[in-house]
């Protein structure tokens, strides 16, 4: 019982507690006192439920983008319809559209050196290409992270584009930027890999680095800054750098500006 069906409990039976103690004047109460509890809209009640649900996921959502809340391995299980919802509908590809939309104004905005050194780095899962198709078989995140399951699908192929990170790619290739692609997929996966990024329209890039041998073990954080340190010793200079996880874009030799894309179903540290 809430606190307001108490208080109209109260005023019910106040009238008799009066009367019990011998106050029964009939000027003092003319009449009964009749005090209708108000009923349970049931379908408001549900709706406000949905609602704070909604706005707990979407609070847990900001916090997993700003990269407030780590590490976790799933995303909460209430969440499930939430994280779906997002994934498959405007709210994903409006957020892909404004990463897009501002990186491609600092692109425009740099002066190039011309001589080749000029680099954009870019990811590939979730960055270039979209895993969509896989992890909507497995709960858009709500499953724990499988290695052979998702190398099956890497080896597929099939990986569609994200057009926004194309269009990107495609004007930042076209004002001079060399462009690097670093990944954590592993060097057995360079041929597929290479075939699927054709297919999906990206062309044209200086390197592409995979996780050799000697790379497994490490975090991605620490992996991709080595590699990043290795481009700064050949004299690359890192100007933008694109990746959906934060462990793409921190730790050393990081770029002039990095670029995060939304990603709320897994978390690489």
């Amino acid at each position: 019982m809430n606190p307001l069906e108490r208080i109209f409990l109260l005023l019910s039976i106040l009238p008799f507690a009066c009367f019990s103690q011998g106050i029964s004047h009939p000027d003092t109460f003319p009449g009964a006192i009749i005090v209708q509890l108000p009923e349970r809209n049931v379908a408001q009640l549900k709706k406000l439920t949905l609602e704070e649900a909604h706005l707990q996921c979407t609070s847990w959502r900001v916090a997993v983008e700003a990269n407030n809340l780590s590490p976790w391995k799933i995303i909460p299980e209430d969440c499930a319809d939430y994280v779906k919802e997002y994934m498959t509908g405007n709210g994903y590809e409006f957020d892909l559209q404004r990463v897009y939309n501002e990186a491609g104004i600092y692109a425009r905005s740099v002066n190039l050196n011309g001589d080749g050194k000029d680099a954009w780095i870019f990811d590939v899962d979730e960055t270039l290409l979209s895993n969509l198709p896989y992890y909507a078989e497995h709960g858009y995140g709500l499953e724990m992270f499988n290695s052979t399951k998702f190398d099956q699908w890497v080896e597929t192929g099939t990986a569609p584009a994200i057009e926004s990170s194309l269009k990107l790619y495609e004007e930042v290739l076209g004002l001079g930027f060399k462009i690097i692609l670093l990944t954590g997929r592993s060097e057995r996966h360079r041929g597929i890999t290479v075939e699927n990024l054709l297919r999906a329209g990206f062309r044209e890039w200086d390197k592409l680095l995979l996780r050799s041998s000697e790379d497994h073990g490490k975090t991605a954080t620490l992996y991709k800054s080595d590699k990043r340190n290795e481009l700064i010793e050949e004299g690359y200079r890192i100007l933008g750098n694109s990746g959906d996880q934060w462990s793409d874009l921190l730790g050393s030799s990081m770029s002039k500006r990095s670029f995060k894309l939304p990603n709320p179903m897994y978390y690489i540290p």
